[in-house]
């Protein structure tokens, strides 16, 4: 079995056990949807680009050799990378570098609340690393949830797609938009710091819907900080 064949295995074999996809990785590195597959399936390219193995090697934690690259996997020159990126983050052809940041299947719900009972990763997106830093996050502390409801409406509506911080815990809490858990229910809410040291309120943005006042904090879980949003046009 020669280093492609062993290659194509391997990244199948952490495909598989990641419960990723092969259209969402190929997307990744900037190739269109059927890459990956073919890569995997056909042979087609017969060794990844080094470009793309880096990036696939360091987004699955593995070393570069294990997708196929040399013992002394090349280094990108000091003048191919954007000014203020450092040489950990991963490039990708032509685009400034980004990192994968993982869409879990679940929503935070903004209506009545759902129950995570399904927290993975159900796709990926990927983010410049120079604005995730601008927005003063660690780009492998965030996550995408999709929004379910209308109760924090119009600040978020049904279906958009939210980034939260998970490092923006109870630890650091003030007034802003969090997804937390209340009585076991996933939800996204409004967090209102209030005059008692420790309490604070849970309050939905749409008026239609209930609020919760003066809580406990013993009660919440506290998941992250929304700190973005994007929705799709209609």
């Amino acid at each position: 079995m020669d280093d492609s064949q062993q290659a194509r295995i391997a990244l199948d074999r952490l495909i598989a056990e990641r419960g990723e996809n092969y259209a969402d990785l190929s997307r990744l590195i900037g190739r269109n949807p059927a890459y990956i597959q073919q890569f995997i399936k056909r042979g087609t390219p017969r060794k990844l680009d080094e470009d793309d193995r880096h990036v696939l090697a360091r987004y699955f934690g593995v070393p570069d050799a294990m997708l196929g690259g040399g013992a002394a996997a090349r280094e990108v020159a000091p003048d191919s990378r954007p000014r203020g990126v450092p040489a950990s983050a991963p490039a990708l052809r032509g685009v400034p570098s980004v990192v994968a940041v993982p869409r879990l299947a679940l929503g935070a719900s903004a209506g009545g609340g759902t129950l995570d009972d399904d927290e993975r990763a159900a796709g990926l997106m990927a983010f410049d690393v120079r604005w995730l830093r601008h927005l003063g996050v660690q780009p492998q502390r965030v996550s995408i949830i999709r929004v379910d409801g209308e109760s924090m409406a119009p600040t978020l509506s049904d279906g958009d797609d939210i980034m939260v911080d998970h490092d923006d815990d109870a630890r650091r809490l003030r007034d802003g938009v969090y997804v937390l858990r209340l009585d076991g229910v996933l939800m996204v809410k409004r967090i209102a710091i209030g005059p008692l040291r420790g309490r604070f309120s849970v309050v939905s943005d749409n008026p239609h819907y209930p609020d919760w006042a003066d809580i406990d904090p013993a009660l919440v879980d506290i998941v992250g900080r929304v700190v973005w949003t994007g929705r799709r046009l209609h």
